[in-house]
Formats: C-alpha cells, sequence, structure tokens
C-alpha cells in the first residue's frame, strides 16, 4: 500500500474533522450558556433561558416539513418510523430537523467511503464499513446527547416537585406552580415546565401539555408525577402531599440506581478490560509486524474474517451491556 506524504495529510485531516465535529455536537452544546448561568446563579435571577413571544408560538405549532426541499420531505416519508427518529433527536433538546440529521448522515457515510478509498482498502469493506459508521455515529451522539440531558434532568426533578409543593401550600393553583418552576429551576427541568405552562396558555389541557413533554423526557420518574396528578384529579385528595410522597419515591430510587451502580462497578471494568483486549492486541501486532497484520485487509479472507470477528465481539459486547445494566 502506497500512500503519498499529501494523501496522509488528508486523509489524518478528514479524521481530525469528523472527530471534532462530533465531539463539539456530544460534548460542548452546553458551553456557549455557561458564563450566563453562573452569573445568573450568584445574582439570584433565573438560569432558564426565557422563550419570547415568536419562539413559544414557534415550539407550540408543529413542524410540517423536515428541510427545505420538497422532493428530500417525501423521501423522509418513505422512512419506517420516521416519529421515533424525531423522539430521539428532541430528547438532546435541540430543535434539528429530520432532513439536516440524515444529510449528517450520507455526508458521513461519503466520507467515510473516500477516507477508506485513499487508504486503499476494498470497495466491498469500504462500503460496508462507511455505511455503519456512517449510520452509527450521528445514532450514537444523539444518544449521548440524549442520556446526558435526562441524567440532568432527574438531577433536579425531586426539587422541582418539592417547588411545586410549597406553591400549592401557599395557595397558588397548580399551573402557576409549574410555571414558578419554569422561571425558578435550571436547564432542562426549567425550559421543559416553561412548555408546559406555555402549553396550557396557549388552550392546551395541563395533562395534554405534560404528556407532550414526555416525548422529549421518555423517564418512568416523569410518567410518575403525570399519572399522579391525573388519578389525583379524579379522586381528589391532598395534591401536595401526593407530590411530596412522589419526590421523597424518586429520591429512594436514585439512590437505590447508585447503589447498584457501585455494586456492579467491578463487573463493569471487566467487561471494559475484556472488550479492549482484542483492540490492544491488534495494535501492537501491528506495530511488531505490520505486514504480517496487513492480510486482514489486502486478501478476501481477512476481511471476512474481519468482519466475522467485529461482529462476533459486538454481540458479546451487547451481551455483558445487558448483563450489568438493570432496570429499578
Amino acid at each position: 500500500m502506497n500512500l503519498t506524504a499529501q494523501s496522509m495529510h488528508w486523509v489524518m485531516g478528514i479524521g481530525a474533522a469528523l472527530v471534532a465535529v462530533l465531539l463539539v455536537f456530544a460534548f460542548g452544546s452546553d458551553s456557549e450558556n455557561s458564563l450566563a448561568r453562573r452569573l445568573g446563579r450568584v445574582s439570584g435571577k433565573s438560569m432558564v433561558r426565557k422563550l419570547g413571544a415568536e419562539e413559544r408560538m414557534q415550539n407550540a405549532v408543529r413542524r410540517t416539513t423536515d428541510s427545505g426541499i420538497p422532493i428530500f420531505d417525501q423521501l423522509i416519508k418513505m422512512l419506517p418510523n420516521p416519529d421515533k427518529l424525531r423522539r430521539r433527536i428532541a430528547r438532546t433538546g435541540h430543535e434539528w430537523p429530520l432532513g439536516e440529521y440524515l444529510l449528517m448522515n450520507a455526508l458521513l457515510v461519503g466520507l467515510f467511503y473516500l477516507l477508506f478509498h485513499v487508504v486503499g482498502w476494498s470497495k466491498l469493506l469500504g462500503i460496508l464499513l462507511s455505511l455503519m459508521l456512517g449510520l452509527m455515529l450521528p445514532h450514537m451522539v444523539t444518544g449521548i446527547m440524549g442520556a446526558k440531558r435526562i441524567k440532568k434532568f432527574l438531577a433536579s426533578f425531586p426539587e422541582a416537585i418539592d417547588t411545586m409543593c410549597r406553591g400549592l401550600r401557599s395557595g397558588l393553583p397548580i399551573t402557576e406552580s409549574i410555571a414558578a418552576v419554569g422561571r425558578e429551576m435550571p436547564d432542562p427541568v426549567g425550559v421543559e415546565f416553561h412548555r408546559i405552562a406555555d402549553g396550557v396558555r396557549l388552550g392546551k389541557t395541563l395533562e395534554a401539555s405534560m404528556w407532550e413533554v414526555a416525548q422529549r423526557i421518555d423517564v418512568p420518574e416523569y410518567r410518575f408525577l403525570i399519572i399522579a396528578m391525573a388519578i389525583q384529579k379524579e379522586t381528589g385528595g391532598n395534591l401536595a402531599e401526593t407530590l411530596g410522597n412522589l419526590a421523597d419515591l424518586i429520591r429512594r430510587r436514585r439512590q437505590l440506581r447508585l447503589k447498584i451502580k457501585a455494586m456492579s462497578s467491578e463487573a463493569r471494568a471487566s467487561a471494559m478490560i475484556i472488550g479492549s483486549l482484542p483492540f490492544i492486541m491488534f495494535t501492537l501486532l501491528m506495530i511488531v509486524n505490520s505486514a504480517y497484520m496487513m492480510t486482514l485487509f489486502e486478501s478476501l479472507r481477512g476481511e471476512i474474517m474481519l468482519g466475522g470477528a467485529i461482529t462476533w465481539m459486538a454481540i458479546g459486547w451487547a451481551t455483558m451491556t445487558k448483563m450489568i445494566h438493570f432496570e429499578i
């Protein structure tokens, strides 16, 4: 495999750009507002980004198009389950159209195929790997961003319920208590409760507005709140006491989840070590005898063996991950 210095620099530039873009989307979404949130925390002002009237109206109106290209919108409608993909993107807290997400997938597939072609791999292996990486990486990035946002939501959710309880005990109606949570709590709790209050002001029922937020915050703790309020509305009773008991239950669930995480730390460490050993050995063999290892990439039999090894490793990794994660 003969590569010029210019081709190698080009390949390295493409790889660095891909890594930089994915890292920014995965972990840098909140950095631009961090200074304003710190100043708001010091001054005692609300840390929630205030939504203007026009932005609230845009959030309330359902999108009818996924991109600015009509033909592309027709292609999106042919997807097997586009609504599920929209909900996954919405969990990140960003209003990315589905067309832009699919365009990013297509761009990554093309860049990875170009990268593998420059490296000199066969067309079959390049197509398979570029499709796998181009479709998997955006899926993983949106999953990481959604899980990060839900984790932040659950960290402040019991305090939000306590704020609602204090509002109810002071004589405020439930809608005003929810609006107070939207004003006082940080993102994402404050933003989501602000959307609930805006939906009620625009004429929706409280339950419908809360279930709409549940599409983005798909966790049992939030559904507990909706169900508890719906049952209390039908049967009556002290709503403040019911919500106080719910906040205690959510805190105990979080403590149990942390206890399970601590108890399964040894199994998770073993899974990480076992999963990383093949890659470590592959790197060491490439350093010691690269010509011997390049047989996996330059012959059809080696490519089949490499594909089978990656497939079985993925199955083993998924099995170990399933074994060390518990539903509470």
